[in-house]
């Protein structure tokens, strides 16, 4: 009553140590490259096979991001069938799709049947409709059906992400059934932690771990000794909600259920951890506004990617223009204005970061919510005035040792007060905002604080001038 997959093929990295590739600095060795370069021009398959078909999927994926591209090619064309498809997993999506679309689908379908189902869906789901059904159709009818269904929930879901490979077994079974069980049924999963209780319909009755069946007598019945599923996880859910789960409850696996409560694959801790890598890398990229942007893109990927942004940054630029053309005048009479200004806007835009930083990252952990906005932004707004009292005077008296004019010197202290705190309103409000309105403030928070930053800088600066050299 197991879900299983195909018999594996044994690989020749399995069980056995890798040679040690890399160097001191973490990077693969220059000499191991340069072997694998002559090895590739020479066509010298005994070599790629006893020195890189044996490496872990990590050390292949590496191996493949470090050689050039026609390189990279050949060497997959070369190893055929000892070439580990799993290592795509571990290399950017360009590079992925440009070694699938080399390959055969027959000699795909003859790899992925080898592949656990979280790996082969991640393999799967980046090719094109025809090519992906070209190869499910080459596929056993039990593990086609397993991968389609996974295939079907949505991108970033914990359904994708999931393994269809578990064990189950029914609640009247006894230890020993299931003892015997796991020791005879050739096809169950590499390695498990948890076995799975479910009803005849497969709904999910419980969980048993591994070492409580260890430690209970032969005849004990499972439904005895089985606790409630912690946190059973919808197949729908996304899967950074899902990491925080496990975060949250230090879940080391956790099942999977369709929308009828229907045991349908388990999510593992070893998955969780790329999802959180993955989810961190997404949202560090996006508050620089590069989007997905990987190291293997193309040119024009990676300028089609990046110049939205900026046409929006050059909006807010020319807004920010337009604040230091009201002021013109004072600036033809006062040059050190014009000398300053820039320090007042670089710092507001920095601790302006600084609070976007956290406040994104915290409202993507759900650390921020409604309950502790106010106590946050209360927080983030006491910060902004020491930093703000504290930069400020040192500058003012820079300016004004510069100078030689104590005015200057507190018009910038006042200006830097009155932006750092400005800083640190929008810093708080606009990555809030923009995340109850449904917008990622991942992506769109950095252009409006660095906005609201240089507008308020250039205005309190050059305004509290204009007001003293009238009155004055």
């Amino acid at each position: 009553m197991s879900e299983i997959k195909q018999d594996e093929r044994p690989r020749p990295k399995n069980g056995e140590p890798s040679e040690d590739i890399y160097s001191e600095a973490g990077a693969i060795r220059p000499d191991f490259l340069a072997q694998v370069g002559a090895a590739i021009a020479d066509r010298d398959t005994l070599f790629l096979q006893r020195h890189v078909a044996r490496l872990h999927e990590s050390e292949l994926g590496d191996l493949l991001e470090s050689i050039l591209p026609e390189q990279r090619r050949a060497m997959v064309s070369l190893l055929g069938a000892d070439f580990d498809l799993t290592a795509l997993t571990e290399v950017d999506e360009a590079i992925r799709l440009e070694i699938v679309e080399q390959m055969p689908n027959a000699q795909i379908a003859a790899a992925i049947g080898h592949l656990d189902s979280d790996d082969a869906v991640y393999i799967l789901e980046d090719l094109d409709q025809e090519d992906r059904e070209a190869i499910l159709a080459e596929l056993p009818f039990n593990e086609r059906v397993r991968l389609r269904r996974a295939l079907d929930y949505p991108e970033s879901s914990a359904g994708r992400r999931m393994q269809t490979e578990f064990v189950a077994v029914p609640p009247f079974w006894t230890v020993g059934q299931t003892i015997d069980h796991l020791r005879e049924d050739e096809g169950l999963p590499e390695s498990f932690t948890q076995i799975f209780v479910v009803d005849p319909t497969f709904k999910l009755r419980g969980v048993v771990d591994l070492d409580r069946i260890l430690r209970t007598k032969r005849q004990v019945k499972i439904e005895t000794i089985m606790r409630e599923t912690n946190y059973p996880i919808p197949a729908s859910m996304d899967q950074e909600e899902a990491a925080q789960l496990f975060e949250q409850y230090d879940l080391l696996s956790a099942a999977v259920i369709d929308d009828n409560d229907r045991l349908v694959g388990v999510l593992t801790i070893d998955d969780v951890v790329d999802v959180m890598q993955e989810e961190a890398e997404e949202d560090f990229m996006r508050i620089g506004g590069v989007g997905d942007e990987e190291l293997s893109d193309s040119v024009i990927d990676t300028s089609k990617s990046r110049v939205p942004w900026l046409l929006v940054n050059l909006v807010t630029a020319f807004l920010s223009a337009s604040v230091i053309s009201l002021f013109e005048a004072t600036i033809e009479q006062v040059v050190a204005l014009a000398i300053l200004m820039p320090i007042v806007a670089g710092m507001g835009g920095n601790a302006g970061s600084q609070t976007m930083t956290v406040t994104v990252r915290a409202l993507a952990t759900r650390d921020l919510d409604i309950h502790n906005a106010w106590r946050v932004a209360r927080r983030e707004v006491g910060v902004g005035l020491i930093n703000g009292a504290l930069i400020g005077c040192l500058v003012g008296t820079v300016a004004g040792l510069w100078f030689h004019d104590v005015h200057i010197g507190g018009l910038i202290a006042t200006a830097m007060l009155i932006n750092m705190c400005a800083a640190a309103v929008a810093g708080i409000t606009i990555p809030v905002l923009l995340n109850r309105a449904g917008a990622d403030p991942a992506v769109s928070s950095a252009v409006f604080v660095t906005a609201v930053t240089d507008t308020t800088g250039f205005f309190s600066f050059l305004g509290l001038a204009t007001w003293w050299f009238a009155i004055g």
